[in-house]
């Protein structure tokens, strides 16, 4: 079942939610995916982990990397390799976009989110910039604060 905020015809498949704990994300882009039979039925299954995945140009193409697909039980003999690259279908305009900031400006591709959009495999991603154990801190710190005056509003209601 979709999730209530996601746009009408959509049906998430997985979130990589240490995405943006770990990465400052500068830009977003949706790419398709190229996929197998089988492992399109364990994506319906909602069977897939996208917490070390990343995008990798390779020549004038960019595959997504280590991200992992179950094997579908009922494949039987025709069944996929869980974490073999995909390739992600852009227009040739994104890709060279794409590969010119991460040449230039040392940028990575990070998968946030992975779902089907009128019935076809879609991946989230995004352009982000590695962060530092002191960012990484500022966001805990930022998040807290957050929650403290979330809490203190809470109680000034009651």
């Amino acid at each position: 079942m979709a999730k209530p905020d996601a746009p009408e015809g959509t049906k998430l498949i997985a979130k990589n939610k240490r995405a943006f704990f770990n990465y400052t994300i500068d830009d977003k882009i949706e790419a398709g995916l190229v996929l197998v039979g089988s492992e399109a039925k364990s994506l319906r299954a909602g069977k897939a982990n996208l917490s070390d995945a990343y995008a990798l140009p390779k020549g004038d193409e960019l595959f997504l990397v280590n991200c992992n697909i179950a094997t579908y039980d009922a494949a039987s003999l025709q069944n996929h390799d869980p974490v073999r690259s995909r390739k992600l279908l852009l227009h040739r305009r994104e890709i060279d976009r794409l590969l010119a900031k991460i040449r230039e400006r040392g940028l990575t591709l990070i998968p946030l989110s992975l779902y089907f959009k009128d019935g076809r495999a879609k991946v989230e991603l995004g352009l982000g910039r590695g962060k530092v154990a002191g960012d990484k801190r500022e966001a805990i710190a930022e998040r807290e604060s957050k929650r403290e005056v979330g809490r203190a509003m809470k109680r000034g209601r009651k």
